[in-house]
This record gives structure tokens, sequence and C-alpha cells, in this order.
């Protein structure tokens, strides 16, 4: 395993390569427009401010606050557009959780940048009142399409979906969570209703592409990668729906060595990613959109290729 510092070195230089990458199709075309977008990705931080410690027998030395925030820097530094995105369960797990109640994982997360975020089940573990607070502190919107808020102190604070801009791109970010009847105890929750979440994020997924014309759809997902069972997935979600092009998922803290590729209910391929748990992975995706030569409906002309995909290890 390379030391932390060789290891943000090499990282760093390869985000710079990545950049340079040409397609296809510039070879032939040079007036084609060309268009890079780097998506960072977090899930299930549950309050690992510090780095596991060098004796730990699982991550030793990994994770960590200081070292996420430097791997971010560096790649802004070295990126254009940057979208830095977090699936849930930000908080509980570490005594940072007992003594501040979410206020410091807020702070750090608003000093990096986070671009949006969705709500976990341990985000509900200080209590609604707790999460509605956290929420408001935050300078970036928390996303979530299947849990009714109503006559909770979270009520008007969370977003159905987002539109986020980066250069010539519309992006649309929805989120959605898993069922919280037997996870999370009700007097944390307490009026907040779970919806069905395919039914909820495909009428968002729909908003964002025909009405908000997004050329690409982002789904942060607390759900779980994967069941053994017919409870609700990424995979499930991915399969049952259409106009997805990411799922960010968490829950489950899968580590996957790449993202998987679903085939959605239009046999349209799906990439689902999620990065473990506290830290001690970042996700980077790197895509590629070339302009077209032609508008198609509602001026979707942005097609997107993956040129290169890497999960960031501390």
């Amino acid at each position: 395993m390379q030391s932390r510092r060789n290891f943000l070195k090499t990282t760093i230089a390869g985000s710079a390569a990545l950049s340079t990458i040409a397609s296809p199709m510039q070879l032939f075309a040079e007036e084609i427009t060309e268009h890079t977008l780097t998506i960072l990705h977090t899930n299930d931080m549950h309050s690992h401010i510090e780095a596991f410690s060098d004796d730990d027998k699982k991550y030793p030395g990994l994770g960590g606050a200081e070292y996420r925030a430097a791997i971010i820097a560096n790649t802004r530094k070295k990126n254009k557009h940057v979208l830095l995105l977090d699936a849930g369960d930000i908080f509980q797990g570490t005594p940072y959780f007992n003594f501040f109640h979410g206020d410091l994982d807020i702070d750090l997360m608003n000093k990096m940048g986070y671009d949006a975020a969705t709500i976990g089940n341990h985000d509900f573990d200080g209590g609604i009142e707790n999460l509605a607070k956290q929420i408001t502190r935050a300078h970036f919107p928390f996303v979530n399409c299947n849990y009714d808020f109503t006559d909770t102190p979270v009520d008007g604070k969370v977003h159905k979906h987002i539109v986020i801009k980066k250069g010539k791109l519309k992006i649309g970010i929805t989120g959605c969570g898993v069922e919280l009847n037997g996870l999370v105890p009700d007097k944390l929750y307490t009026n907040t209703k779970y919806l069905d979440p395919i039914k909820s994020v495909q009428e968002q997924v729909d908003i964002l592409k025909e009405k908000k014309n997004c050329q690409f759809v982002i789904c942060l997902s607390h759900l779980g990668y994967k069941y053994d069972s017919n409870k609700i997935s990424d995979i499930v979600l991915a399969n049952h729906t259409a106009h997805i092009d990411l799922i960010i998922g968490g829950h489950t803290h899968t580590f996957l060595d790449k993202p998987t590729e679903v085939k959605n209910k239009y046999d349209k391929t799906v990439l689902i990613n999620q990065v473990g748990w506290a830290g001690v992975q970042i996700g980077q995706l790197e895509y590629l959109f070339e302009k077209t030569q032609f508008k198609e409906l509602h001026c979707l002309d942005w097609n997107f290729s993956i040129c290169h995909l890497i999960t960031t290890i501390f």
C-alpha cells in the first residue's frame, strides 16, 4: 500500500492526465465541443472525522476529514467541472457525533464545498429536530423524494430534486432513502412517511429530463446496493426506472472495485457506485460529454461517454 502522501501525488497526476483524453469523434470533427465532468462522492461517513489508527486491523491509517479535503481540493485544481456528492449516513458512529450532534460534520462538509447530499437512516439518530437544524446549517441542498416530511420540523427544508449547471451541462439530481420503520425508532423520525422509491424517483427523473431539460441525471440513494430478498435496492431501482444515468449509493457499506453496470427498463445502461464507509474511499468518476451536430427533442444535444473511472483510496 502506498503512503498517503505518495498516493495523493499519483492520484492527482492521474486525474490531470485524464483531462487530456481525446474521443474518436474528436479526431474526425474538431468542431465538436467536448465537456468533461468529474464526480467525487462519499457515503456512510458516520462521523469519522479522524483517520483510523495506524494499528487498525482493517483500515490502518485510512480515512479522515483532512485527507478527504486534500483530495477534493487537489482534484478541483486539476479539473474545471467537479461535482461533490454524498449518499447519506453523515452522522453517528464516533464520539464526535455524541458531543457535537452533527455540527462538526456539517461544518466540514461546508468547508469542503459539497454540492448536494441525501439523507440516511442514521441521520435521524439525533432526532427529527436536530436533523432539521443540520439541514438548515448546511450550505448545500439535501435531496430526497420518497420521505414525506409533512408535519415534521424538516418539512420544506429538503428538495425533491435540484438542477446544477456545470459549464454548458444541466445536471439533475434527486435522492431516495431506505424504509425507516423497524430500522429507526419511531420517536426519532416522528411523522415522516416512507413512499415507494421507484415511483417517487421516476416522477422526479421525468421532471428533470422532460421539463428541466437535464442532459445527465443522478440519483443519490440510501437504499442499499443489493439484497438476497425482494427489498428495494439500487439494483432494483435501476432495473425498474428509466432515464437515470448514475446511482450513487450508500447504506450497505459496499466496497465496489468498479461501478456496476445495470440495464434499466428500456435496456439502457445505468451505472451504480458505492465506496464502502467511514471515508476509507472516495469515489471518482470521469465523464466525457460530446456535443452532437443535431438537436434532439428538448435540445438534449449532449451525448456522454465514460472516459475513466477511479476509486480513490486514502
